[in-house]
C-alpha cells in the first residue's frame, strides 16, 4: 500500500521537478536626436558635428533619409548639394559611444 502511495504521489510530482522556467528578454532601443553644424562628410559612411560639447562622430546605418526641416524627403541630386561641411542639421541615431548609428538627418531649412 505504502509502495502504491508513494508511486502515485511521485507520478504527480515528477512533472513539476523537470520542469523548465522560461525566461523572456526584452531589448528596448532609444533613438536620440543631436544638432551641429558638420565638420567632415562622408556620404554613405559617416558625419562629423560640432556640437556644444566638441565634435562628434556619427556613423550612417544601412539606410539614411535625408529631410527638410518641414519633412519633405530629399533626392540625392538635392543632397549631394546641399549636404556639405558648415550646413547646420539634426541627426536622429541609435546607440551610444563609437556605434552610434544615423538614420536620418534633418536639414535646418526648408
Amino acid at each position: 500500500m505504502k509502495k502504491v502511495l508513494l508511486s502515485i504521489a511521485l507520478a504527480c510530482v515528477a512533472p513539476f521537478a523537470w520542469g523548465q522556467v522560461s525566461q523572456e528578454t526584452t531589448t528596448t532601443t532609444t533613438t536620440t536626436d543631436a544638432s551641429g553644424t558638420i565638420t567632415e562628410y562622408t556620404p554613405g559612411s559617416a558625419i562629423v558635428l560640432k556640437e556644444t560639447s566638441g565634435p562628434v562622430r556619427y556613423r550612417f546605418g544601412k539606410s539614411v533619409t535625408y529631410v527638410t526641416r518641414s519633412g519633405k524627403t530629399l533626392d540625392e541630386a538635392t543632397v549631394k548639394t546641399k549636404v556639405k561641411v558648415g550646413v547646420p542639421v539634426r541627426v536622429h541615431y541609435v546607440g551610444t559611444g563609437d556605434s552610434m548609428m544615423v538614420d536620418r538627418v534633418i536639414l535646418d531649412e526648408d
